[in-house]
């Protein structure tokens, strides 16, 4: 048995798939290696874990309470007729005090767990004697919980932040963005540590607030390996882009669209022996246009998402890692906007295990584009159409050749992370 013992504030936590949820279970199985004991609150949306005390709780507001609603009933009934009509009955009785919640607070619907996590937060407290708060994103909400939780405990607070919390070259100007803005504010100066997951997104927040310090540094956060025994690769008769994680109009495959589409135009006999597959969401609407418009059907295939096999026993994300295993190539889309510079797709982490070669299509982010490199992949501006095509052309040759190898250099692990922030806590944190 251990008496040391972590009250971890995770909105996502233990949620199949989901990147602010891996950040943090991925690191579990190391903590508890270390004699430390997890004390965990989060949302209802993710899984129970029956290994620690773990708390799932609902929100206190409406619109945070429809959100999780709608999850838990998926979860529990599926997504047929029962979830339609009462999802529906849900959403038509509180969206008044929805509407008034609007007009009144401002804020992303995740703002009304904070009160909830404050909550029981505070029992825990009472009844684990935990030696420090540990919040992680991406919510804020458990950021934001783990503020008047230090100020009502006096117990260390340690921060882990996913994204950046003001976007580059903005001044922040909706209630919810100013919110956002202060509580970066709150953890620099009240958090007896903080880090980032990339090198530009800790060095802005300390520009804004120099009192972070040393209290300031980054982290890789790395991904967990996944063992299987059906995911060898083998080269076949089609090269072979696998794309996995969800696309929107600020990290779109336009431009990766219009890049194939040249190459159809100047060499149709190269394009027909390649195909783009796409996994864990739909392709997103301008990339979809561009598609259809063209008749690209063929070249670009559109999975969904992978949910959880019970019959397998298989997750979702075990399932996706066994599929980028056999890709001949993964693609790693960055978007276009300023964030780009200060923040690192944690997709990135699982494709390095998979061992297969990466195509980045970054922006504005020397440090992504040196991992790329390191792991024997390849780059291209994600605006440039032609450095995305010269790109393409090189990864056909390869797969031509059969000399598109595998990447021999060790992936990032989450121990390493783990080792950071205990080491971290040994300087720094006196109790």
């Amino acid at each position: 048995m251990t008496n040391r013992k972590w009250l971890i504030l995770s909105h996502g936590f233990n949620m199949d798939g989901r990147a602010a949820s891996l950040t943090i279970t991925d690191k579990i199985p190391h903590l508890i290696n270390e004699g430390i004991e997890p004390i965990v609150l989060s949302a209802v949306t993710g899984k129970k874990d029956l290994r620690f005390y773990h708390r799932q709780i609902l929100p206190w507001g409406p619109a945070g309470l429809r959100f999780d609603l709608r999850h838990l009933i998926a979860q529990r009934y599926g997504r047929g007729l029962f979830y339609r009509i009462s999802t529906g009955l849900a959403s038509l009785l509180l969206s008044p005090f929805i509407l008034l919640e609007r007009l009144i607070i401002g804020l992303q619907s995740q703002w009304s767990w904070t009160p909830a996590a404050i909550f029981w937060g505070y029992i825990c407290i009472k009844r684990f004697n935990p030696e420090l708060i540990y919040s992680t994103g991406g919510a804020y909400s458990a950021h934001w919980a783990a503020f008047w939780l230090k100020r009502i405990s006096k117990k260390p607070w340690i921060a882990e932040i996913h994204d950046p919390m003001v976007f580059p070259g903005t001044v922040p100007k909706t209630r919810n963005l100013k919110f956002w803005a202060k509580l970066e504010g709150m953890i620099c100066r009240e958090a007896d540590l903080a880090w980032w997951f990339t090198d530009q997104a800790m060095l802005s927040a300390k520009r804004r607030h120099p009192e972070l310090a040393n209290k300031g540094f980054v982290i890789l956060p790395g991904a967990e390996p996944i063992q299987s025994k059906n995911s060898r690769y083998e080269k076949k008769e089609k090269l072979r882009f696998g794309h996995f994680g969800s696309l929107s109009e600020s990290r779109s495959a336009k431009e990766l669209v219009n890049s194939f589409l040249k190459i159809i135009n100047d060499d149709i006999i190269k394009a027909e022996e390649i195909e783009f597959h796409f996994y864990g969401g739909k392709i997103d609407k301008n990339a979809k246009k561009i598609i259809l418009e063209n008749n690209l059907e063929k070249y670009f295939k559109e999975h969904g998402r992978v949910e959880e096999n019970p019959e397998s026993g298989k997750t979702g994300r075990r399932k996706i890692n066994e599929i980028m295993s056999t890709m001949d190539c993964l693609i790693l889309l960055h978007g276009n906007t300023e964030d780009c510079s200060e923040y690192i797709p944690s997709k990135i982490y699982d494709y390095l295990w998979s061992k297969r070669p990466i195509l980045g299509l970054t922006h504005k982010n020397t440090q992504l584009n040196k991992l790329i490199i390191k792991y024997s992949g390849f780059i291209a501006e994600s605006t440039d159409t032609y450095a995305i095509i010269k790109k393409i052309n090189e990864i056909y040759d390869k797969w031509n050749t059969n000399s598109l190898m595998e990447t021999k250099t060790r992936p990032i692990d989450t121990k390493q992370a783990v080792n950071k922030i205990l080491l971290m806590i040994n300087q720094t944190i006196q109790y």
